[in-house]
């Protein structure tokens, strides 16, 4: 019976490590595509989690599985089980187990940032890949890092293009490029976010803050406030274009040729027509910053 014993509970373990493993895996499934060299250590990090978070839950679950079927009191049975109070072994085992799961989740997040070269809540935030399975290899000459001005203000992007002198309300972005953006802010705390390229910088207001990554997927993606804002936070998005190379200059070269325009603005005109509604929520709110002036590209 003891070797029987000992067999299921290595065809357990065994089942276990395999079905999180896949689980693993599978994650990589449910983070939105990646678009970015900064994306994927990110999505390393999340599989390592979810299959370490699948062992426990199914480890834990199952020895709470085990115990109700194989060991429940007899009917009528009211005496107390085994006193536990002072098992030293015991306070070892469940104090020592999650120190080093938790102590090797930490490593483990510890060296993804070390190959991201994140330097937290600082200045300069910098998202250049140093290990060479993230970084490009394309080129032993590095290249010249595209730098973008980027705005935030209730409610609405705005950015600059300080080579080329062109505004826009899109965010235009050549692929395989180094990118460097300057972000502020006009008013109040922003957060500059693209679920596809895995990586968020808070705008913080009266800062400068660098942010550098590099796209790496041609398409179409969204810009969002991560930062709760105010009163029409949800409609402060603005498209992000990842285009070749060819794609992006002309499309600089299209826009700097038009003339500065308001832009469109999805809060002002919210705002507006709540104004001009018959019914009034009486709801304090904030008016819309007015609209940033862009190059007309359409």
């Amino acid at each position: 019976m003891k070797t029987f014993n000992i067999i299921i509970l290595t065809l357990s373990v065994l089942a276990i490590i395999l079905i999180s493993h896949w689980l693993g895996q599978q994650a990589y499934q449910w983070l939105p595509s990646s678009a970015a060299i900064e994306a994927e250590p990110i999505g390393d990090l999340f599989s390592f989690l979810v299959t370490l978070g699948s062992i426990i839950f199914f480890g834990v679950t199952g020895v709470l599985s085990y115990s109700l079927l194989f060991y429940r009191a007899a009917k009528n049975d009211v005496s107390d089980g085994p006193a536990l109070k002072g098992n030293n072994q015991l306070e070892v085992i469940w104090t020592v187990i999650p120190l080093l799961l938790v102590t090797w989740i930490a490593v483990y997040s510890y060296h993804i940032y070390q190959r991201m070269n994140v330097l937290g809540p600082l200045p300069m935030v910098d998202h250049f890949m140093e290990t060479p399975a993230y970084a490009q290899t394309d080129s032993a000459v590095p290249q010249p890092v595209e730098k973008i001005d980027v705005l935030a203000k209730q409610w609405a992007w705005s950015f600059h293009y300080r080579d080329r002198q062109v505004t826009s309300s899109e965010l235009h972005l050549p692929v395989n490029h180094p990118v460097q953006l300057s972000l502020t802010s006009a008013d109040v705390l922003h957060g500059f976010y693209v679920p596809n390229f895995r990586i968020k910088q808070d705008i913080v207001p009266n800062r400068t803050i660098e942010f550098k990554f590099t796209p790496n997927r041609i398409g179409q993606y969204q810009l969002q406030d991560s930062q709760f804002s105010g009163t029409y936070f949800a409609t402060m998005n603005a498209p992000v274009y990842v285009e070749s190379t060819a794609s992006y200059e002309q499309w600089l070269r299209k826009a700097a040729q038009k003339p500065l325009v308001p832009a469109q603005n999805a809060a002002k005109t919210e705002h507006e027509q709540n104004q001009s509604s018959v019914i009034h929520s009486h709801w304090q709110t904030v008016k819309p910053n007015i609209p940033s002036p862009v190059n007309a590209i359409k």
